[in-house]
């Protein structure tokens, strides 16, 4: 971290201002040393600052991020929908210099870029390792500021960014209402925020036969040990990848017939990715599915009511690009 950004932070615990002790300089940011308010002390490790331990209910995604660090947000894969994502979810425009963004829950930093892209001062963190994976591909850029934080006790000050986005995270956390509401508490007044929440498995839905294999199993696999698990994944993939490409091949019914399977149609759902990554893609994305410790998707209803008990205006909910969308104001008052 860049010690004026030590300004940005705030205890967990009781919201104190935070002083660097021991700390160790390079390139003229803080590359380790210890936060504390004079009684609470967090460690600043290769250059982040952590105010979680490394072994909590994110672990999966963290393996995640271990096994797959950039077959989605590299030049490897060739795969680019996530700036369209960032810039058509958040309705921000591309020109942001001089406010204050947060990103609650970076994974390893597939839509960071694009926040800093607009000008803002950035602050992303996530409860993962994948902190360590948007480090090396952002941590260079001056106006951020990358740390390893719990969502339900972020160490800001209230009321103090202008913008909040949070995209893929509400429903694996354990309370996604209440996650929520944890970061509307650090939206200023007049602040907007943009979140999104798994829909709830409908009639009709093109991916409701997939979801609901994906409820199911979960019921075997969910908050399993991530590394037994993600080779168990890896094998049925293996199995499964040539015969799920003749499926696919089947008029009508070959891509519900493999999503029955958890094999989803990649060339429509993925475009620009080069087709060979496919397979590497189906680890990753059936491990996402079966992995996390909580999965607690919405309807767009329940949705809406948790932005209008916080207070938010102008309310907007949605589908949107991963299940439901919902934006709001915080009221000015």
């Amino acid at each position: 971290m860049r010690p004026e950004h030590l300004t940005l932070l705030r205890s967990p615990i009781n919201g104190k201002e935070l002083l660097c002790e021991n700390a160790i300089m390079e390139s003229g940011r803080i590359r380790s040393g210890i936060l504390t308010d004079g009684k609470n002390s967090y460690q600043i490790v290769d250059f982040v600052p952590r105010f979680v331990d490394h072994h909590n209910y994110c672990a999966s995604f963290s393996v995640e991020w271990e096994k797959h660090p950039d077959i989605l947000y590299g030049s490897r894969s060739n795969y680019s929908l996530y700036e369209e994502r960032f810039t058509k979810e958040t309705r921000w425009g591309k020109k942001l210099s001089g406010q204050l963004v947060l990103e609650a829950g970076c994974g390893c930093g597939a839509l960071t870029p694009y926040a800093l892209q607009t000008g803002a001062t950035v602050v992303s963190f996530d409860a993962s390792n994948g902190v360590e994976r948007s480090f090396r591909a952002n941590g260079r850029n001056p106006q951020l500021l990358l740390l390893q934080a719990d969502i339900f006790c972020p160490p800001f000050p209230d009321n103090s960014f202008d913008k909040i986005f949070c995209f893929g995270v509400l429903q694996h956390t354990p309370d996604p209402r209440l996650a929520l509401s944890s970061l509307v508490s650090k939206l200023k007044p007049g602040g907007n925020i943009v979140c999104d929440i798994y829909s709830v498995p409908l009639e009709g839905n093109a991916y409701r036969g997939l979801l609901n294999t994906k409820y199911l199993v979960r019921r075997l696999t969910a908050g399993k040990d991530p590394v037994r698990l993600y080779k168990t994944i890896k094998r049925y993939v293996r199995i499964m990848w040539p015969l799920s490409q003749i499926i696919r091949l089947v008029p009508r019914y070959g891509v519900r017939v493999n999503r029955r399977f958890l094999i989803d149609d990649y060339p429509n759902r993925l475009p620009g990715m080069i087709p060979q990554f496919y397979k590497e893609f189906a680890c990753l994305d059936v491990f996402d599915m079966l992995s996390p410790a909580y999965d607690y998707p919405s309807t767009p209803e329940e949705f809406r009511k948790w932005h209008d008990e916080l207070g938010l205006l102008n309310v907007e909910v949605g589908y949107g690009y991963n299940g439901i969308e919902g934006r709001g104001t915080k009221t000015s008052q």
